[in-house]
C-alpha cells in the first residue's frame, strides 16, 4: 500500500555533518534491509485499506525511529557520541500522523556503561529535539491538538518519551523539568528496579515504593502518561489501583500466548483496561512470538486478538518498538540487560516478516481489512483508543 502521500517529497534535513560534526558511522538503509512483506488484499479490500489510512489518526504507541549503524560492532561507539541519525525518510513512508518516540539508546548511556544518568539523558534529549526543530515532516507533539493538527496537515508529531524513571533519581520535580521540556510519557521503570518500585528483571518485586506513590500522584497532576511495559506485576497493578488517569502498556502482549515476562498477565491487562488505559502490542523480535510458530505480524496480531478478547477493543492498539536496522541483532547482544535471563525458548528468525521497521504500519490496517474488521473498530485500533485515552491524560 502507498503511504498517505501527502508530503512534497522528502523534505526533511539534519543539520548534522557527517565526518565534521562528530565519527562518522555507516549506517543501515531506512528502507530495504529485507525484502518488505505485504498483507495480499483483493483491489476492494486494498482501496479500502488506503481510504482507511489516510481518513484515520494512525498512532504508534511506542518505537525507536533511529537508523542504527551497519556493523553493530560501532554501536556502543556510535550511541556514546550522542549524535543519532534518525528515519525522518522511512518515517513519512509510514502513514502514521503520531509516533511515541524512546529514541534509539532509550538509555542515554553516553557517558555511563549502565546509562540512566540524568545529565546523560537530558543531553540525548535536547540533541534529538534540536534536531526535530530542524525538520520538515516531524514537529514535537504534545497535546491532542497537536496529533490533530499533524494528521490535518500531513505530518507527524513526535511524542518524546523516556522508557524508565530512574533518571528522577529521588529528585520529584525531575519530573517537572521533563515535562517542561516536553515529555509526555514515562514508564515506572525500564526493567531494573528504581527508586519508583520493581521492575520485570529483577526476581523481586515489592511493590510501589512511598516515592513512587508521589511520582504516580505527580505524574498525574501534571498530565504526563504513565507507561507499565517494563515494570514489575505487583509495581504495575499497584500503579494502576492508584493512578487517577488511564495508564499504558505501550509496547508489549499477552502472556497467556507466550511465556515472556515483558508480556502481561490477564490481570495486569484487565487492570490497564479498568484505568481506561490502553496496550500498545509490539513486534520487537522474540516477544510477541507462540510456540513452535516464527514469529512474524501473523503473531503480533493472534496477541492484538487476545487482548481484545480480554481488555475489550477499546483499550487494544500498537506500539511496534521497531526502528532502521537489524532489530534481531540488537536482541542478540543485548537482550540481557533487559531480560531476568530465563526466557522462554524461540524460533530464530532474521526479522519480523510484516512489522521489520515503522514503515510497514500499514500492514496493520492491511491485515485488519483483511480479517474483515469494520471502519470503526480499525479506527480505534489504529489510534483512536490511544486519543481518547489521552483526552484524559494529557491535561
Amino acid at each position: 500500500m502507498d503511504p498517505k502521500k501527502r508530503w512534497d517529497g522528502y523534505t526533511s534535513f539534519s543539520y548534522l555533518v557527517a565526518g565534521e560534526d562528530y565519527t562518522s558511522f555507516e549506517l543501515a538503509p531506512q528502507l530495504g534491509r529485507v525484502e518488505p512483506s505485504i498483507v495480499p488484499l483483493s483491489a476492494e479490500d486494498e482501496a479500502r485499506a488506503e481510504r482507511l489510512l489516510r481518513e484515520h489518526i494512525c498512532v504508534s504507541l511506542h518505537e525507536h525511529g533511529g537508523v542504527a549503524p551497519l556493523d553493530w560492532d560501532d554501536n556502543d561507539a556510535y550511541i556514546r557520541q550522542g549524535r543519532e541519525w534518525y528515519g525522518y525518510e522511512g518515517l513519512a513512508a509510514s502513514g502514521l500522523d503520531a509516533v511515541f518516540e524512546n529514541f534509539f539508546d532509550g538509555t542515554a548511556t553516553i557517558t555511563s556503561a549502565n546509562g540512566w544518568k540524568w545529565d546523560d539523558v537530558v543531553y540525548d534529549l535536547g540533541m534529538h529535539l534540536a534536531d526535530l526543530a530542524h525538520q520538515t515532516t516531524m514537529f514535537l507533539g504534545t497535546s491532542v491538538a497537536d496529533i490533530e493538527r499533524a494528521h490535518a496537515t500531513g505530518r507527524i508529531a513526535l511524542i518524546a518519551c523516556i522508557e524508565g524513571a530512574a533518571p528522577i533519581e529521588n529528585e520529584l520535580d525531575r519530573l517537572d523539568l521533563l515535562y517542561g521540556f516536553g515529555v509526555r510519557m514515562i514508564g515506572v521503570t525500564y526493567s531494573e528496579s528504581n527508586q519508583l518500585g520493581g521492575g520485570i528483571r529483577d526476581p523481586g518485586d515489592g511493590g510501589l515504593t512511598a516515592f513512587g506513590r508521589s511520582a504516580v500522584t505527580r505524574m498525574n497532576r501534571l498530565g504526563m502518561a504513565i507507561d507499565l511495559s517494563h515494570t514489575g506485576d505487583l509495581t504495575a497493578l499497584q500503579t494502576c489501583a492508584l493512578s487517577t488517569a488511564p495508564v499504558f502498556l505501550s509496547h508489549s502482549g499477552a502472556r497467556a500466548l507466550y511465556p515472556e515476562m515483558k508480556l502481561k498477565t490477564d490481570e495486569l491487562l484487565r487492570a490497564v483496561a479498568a484505568t481506561g488505559g490502553v496496550i500498545g502490542i509490539e513486534a520487537s523480535p522474540h516477544t510477541t512470538s507462540i510456540a513452535d510458530v516464527p514469529q512474524s505480524l501473523e503473531t503480533v496480531m493472534a496477541h492484538a486478538e487476545y487482548c481484545i478478547e480480554v481488555m475489550g477493543i477499546d483499550h487494544v492498539a500498537f506500539g511496534p518498538d521497531t526502528f532502521f536496522g537489524d532489530h534481531v541483532e540488537l536482541h542478540r547482544r543485548y537482550a540481557g540487560n533487559l531480560n531476568t535471563g530465563d526466557e522462554p525458548d524461540f524460533i530464530e528468525i532474521d526479522h519480523v516478516a510484516g512489522l521489520e521497521n515503522p514503515s510497514e504500519f500499514p500492514n496493520v490496517l492491511r491485515w485488519l481489512v483483511a480479517h474483515k474488521y469494520s471502519d470503526e473498530q480499525i479506527g480505534k485500533l489504529a489510534g483512536g483508543n490511544i486519543i481518547r485515552a489521552l483526552r484524559d491524560v494529557w491535561v
